[in-house]
């Protein structure tokens, strides 16, 4: 089992910034692939972000790409997203998942995951 708590949302304005965490806890982290997921009221989960085990390799998804960051810390157990530049369309429940697999996880299948944090973008 991986247990996985998210922090850091918030509400924030256009244009502004948000470090979201996740920490992990309960097996060897730095064996697994997480990725960030959101969802937004009436709308259905999406991949937002991923990252390797080895940080060797991150996914984005279009929406994101050149605003949002994945990045991990293997010795604090813990993956981040920084969220630049944000918009009212970024607001969502924000999800992290783990797997040991890097694909899997950005397809969220059979991965851990985090119980969410709220992100609140007013225009």
């Amino acid at each position: 089992q991986v247990q996985l708590v998210e922090s850091g949302g918030g509400l924030v304005q256009a244009g502004g910034s948000l470090r979201l965490s996740c920490a992990a806890s309960g097996r060897t982290f730095s064996n697994y692939a997480m990725a960030w997921f959101r969802q937004a009221p009436g709308k259905e989960r999406e991949s937002v972000a991923a990252i390797s085990w080895s940080d060797t390799s991150t996914y984005y998804a279009d929406s994101v790409k050149g605003r949002f960051t994945i990045s991990r810390d293997n010795a604090k157990n813990t993956v981040y997203l920084q969220m630049n530049s944000l918009k009212p369309e970024d607001t969502a429940v924000y999800y992290c998942a783990a797997h040991l697999s890097i694909r899997a996880v950005v397809r969220g299948t059979n991965a851990y995951w985090g119980q969410g944090t709220q992100v609140t973008v007013s225009s």
